[in-house]
């Protein structure tokens, strides 16, 4: 009797099962991860007349734009366009409305306060968090999408993704139900879906050597920002001048890794804290469970030094007496280091980790405002900052997404480079555009040869046009998964993603995931088939941007009018040593690198020319004219059997030098050893002698 009963309750069981499997939640695209561009794919998708789904696997909605991040970082206004643009002219359209502006008017915001925005533009780039939430929530309403949240990825070995081949049919969340799908797009800061359905993805640091690039990998030979200054000699060890005392928290005592190679470290986390100066408003921030001294005790050290940054930096206002708290300095918010089991943990682990950050992150602000060896005007400074009664409400004003500035990518049939972010390669497929300089945070704090702590990883190479985004680099190698879009942890190096990585490209790269995932399942076809001409005409007609603006590629000088060869600084072979800029005149092209003013030998650039004969050649360097140029910077033109040596003004309009008797090949390397001042690299000039 009991061997029957419990047959029947196998069947039973069974015919659960089968009714549970042969049931699922369906959609024709099946959204993992409401980001921002989480958000406008699932737009997007409900615009085109698809079904979606859109999965939230934690409570947060909105990523990084509802999370903090109220300082929008553009790279360039002209190429935000679609449901992106939309967005933050609806937050313009909003903050029309008087009754938003509680802690003081609109216009006294705009005349003190205006950062990025400009009164007559249709758009607005500094928000409220909850005012972004706002906007969000409007725009999914009338697309008739709903966010399922606590949706999480089963993660476990084997499990989580269904798949027939290269086809993913259907996920699985961790309390076992199924979303079933035609195409699916992997919109999380993580990208869980992606690795779990088998996609190729890096995480850390290439070296540059990959990809042929100059900025990736360590770069602790050169110098670069949010460092500690001169004279600033911080002791790494617990005990002052002991080493057999052991590393304060979070330094490295493997790093920092050979120069230009590659690890697996990842630039720092934070939270984009917003704290209100209304007093009416504001909660104070206390002293956090869990407080541990020796995680600030670098913190202590450098104020002790005198030498701590100005504590008014990247503070920046947004309306209502609010800011968008941003790491800046040696020692800040970024809690660098702690972050390099993020990306592959389990949810236990991310838990931890961002737990980690939150307690080092209050336990930092608490420690400016109260602790004793902070001197008093620092102090002073700090208190006057709480957190906001009417922000993240639920946290008790505390952001509710940590900033995952980076974690893994994508390795795809195109992967995103420097050189496309610099315009040396073209992508053909744009999908969107990439606008913001070259961009890491520190990655590691490691200990120098003389016995101080110094910080490493910090990459900001800028100046460069907008460039478009490959349609290539959103789609996984089609043999490994041929219905997946990736549009937020895209193919791209390290330094390039530091360069996309901005919530306004998200959410064009989302939308222009979801309409080539429209357009793959009307042809019934893998994501990397799609009809790029067709999916451009799509792109467009929704007002999505391309290419850039013909004027933003230009200088003051005509290259169609300049005699001889001529070669943008772009095109040169450079050190990591060099800052991009464009603001000199006269300028080539829409950028040009300068040194910091460094005079230490370690910026190096080298034009390999070929004049496709030999003979007799004139050499012109191309830079911006300034008095605080360098008058003696070193160039050498060098050819086989043949080396010429001479120094250039740049405090002059540039001259020809030469002529050279030169081969049909040859280099002009141009340094900033031993200069008198900034050392500038805007372009070169090649031209035959002139013949009476």
């Amino acid at each position: 009797m009991q061997s029957i009963l419990k047959r029947r309750a196998l069947v039973a069981l069974a015919a659960l099962l089968t009714i549970s499997c042969a049931n699922p939640r369906k959609a024709d695209v099946v959204i993992y991860g409401a980001t921002s561009g989480g958000i406008a794919a699932a737009i997007q998708s409900s615009r085109m007349g698809k079904s979606v789904i859109l999965l939230e696997p934690g409570t947060h909605i909105g990523g990084l734009t509802t999370g903090g991040l109220s300082w929008t970082d553009i790279g360039n206004k002209a190429v935000v366009g679609g449901i992106a643009r939309e967005f933050y002219q609806r937050i313009k359209k909003r903050y029309e409305d008087p009754k938003l502006w509680t802690s003081e008017s609109r216009d006294e915001y705009f005349v003190r306060r205006r950062g990025p925005n400009a009164k007559e533009e249709d758009a607005m780039w500094t928000f409220e968090p909850k005012i972004a939430s706002a906007v969000y929530d409007e725009m999914l309403a009338e697309a008739k999408v709903k966010v399922i949240t606590k949706a999480r990825l089963d993660l476990a070995a084997g499990k989580g993704v269904v798949k027939q081949g290269s086809r993913i049919t259907a996920i699985v969340l961790e309390d076992g139900t199924r979303y079933e799908g035609r195409v699916f797009i992997d919109a999380t800061y993580e990208g869980d879906l992606m690795a779990k359905a088998g996609a190729s993805y890096a995480i850390g640091r290439e070296s540059n050597s990959t990809y042929n690039e100059t900025w990736n990998g360590s770069q602790a030979a050169h110098y670069h920002l949010h460092q500690f200054p001169e004279g600033a000699k911080v002791d790494p060890y617990v005990v002052p001048g002991k080493p057999d005392s052991g590393l304060l928290p979070i330094i490295d005592p493997s790093g920092p890794g050979d120069e230009g190679a590659g690890d697996k470290r990842i630039q720092a986390y934070c939270y984009r804290m917003c704290l209100t100066s209304d007093p009416k408003n504001s909660l104070p921030i206390a002293k956090p469970e869990g407080y541990d001294e020796k995680d600030h005790e670098l913190l202590l050290r450098f104020a002790e030094t005198g030498k701590y940054h100005e504590p008014s930096r990247k503070y920046d206002p947004i309306p209502n007496l609010k800011t968008d708290t941003n790491n800046h300095g040696a020692v800040s918010t970024d809690y660098m280091g702690a972050n390099y089991d993020y990306p592959e943990g389990d949810y236990a682990t991310r838990e931890r980790i961002i737990k980690r950050h939150e307690v080092y992150q209050k336990g930092y602000m608490w420690t400016l405002q109260n602790h004793p060896r902070i001197p008093e005007k620092i102090r002073a400074y700090y208190r006057q900052w709480g957190l906001p009664k009417d922000e993240f409400t639920s946290a008790g004003g505390w952001p509710t997404q940590l900033y995952i500035r980076e974690a893994r990518r994508l390795i795809g049939p195109v992967v995103m480079t420097e050189h496309h972010v610099m315009g040396r390669v073209l992508a053909t497929d744009s999908v969107g555009m990439g606008a913001y300089g070259m961009d890491s945070h520190n990655v590691q704090r490691y200990v120098t040869k003389e016995g101080f702590v110094r910080n490493e990883g910090n990459v900001q190479v800028g100046g460069f046009p907008p460039y478009p985004v490959s349609y290539r680099s959103l789609v996984p190698k089609k043999s490994e998964v041929d219905n997946l879009l990736v549009p937020v942890c895209l193919a791209a190096s390290h330094i390039a993603y530091g360069s996309i990585r901005m919530e306004p490209v998200f959410m064009v790269l989302g939308q222009s995931a979801a309409s080539a995932a429209a357009q793959a399942i009307d042809a019934n076809g893998a994501v990397q088939d799609v009809d790029y001409a067709k999916l451009r005409a799509r792109l467009l007609a929704d007002k999505q941007v391309l290419a850039a603006p013909a004027e933003l590629s230009r200088g003051d000088l005509d290259p169609a009018q300049l005699e001889g060869i001529v070669l943008d600084n772009q095109f040169a072979t450079v050190s990591p040593a060099w800052k991009g800029a464009r603001g000199g005149s006269p300028r080539l092209g829409p950028a040009y690198f300068h040194d910091l003013d460094a005079r230490d030998g370690r910026a190096t650039a080298r034009f390999d020319v070929d004049a496709k004969q030999p003979g007799r050649f004139r050499v012109k360097l191309l830079y911006p004219v300034d008095a605080k140029n360098a008058s003696n910077v070193p160039i050498e033109i060098a050819a086989p059997g043949k080396s010429f040596k001479a120094t250039v003004n740049q405090r002059k309009p540039a001259e020809w030098l030469g002529p050279f008797e030169l081969s049909a090949t040859f280099t002009v390397t141009i340094t900033n050893k031993a200069t008198n001042g900034v050392t500038t690299v805007d372009g070169l000039q090649v031209a035959p002698e002139a013949r009476d």
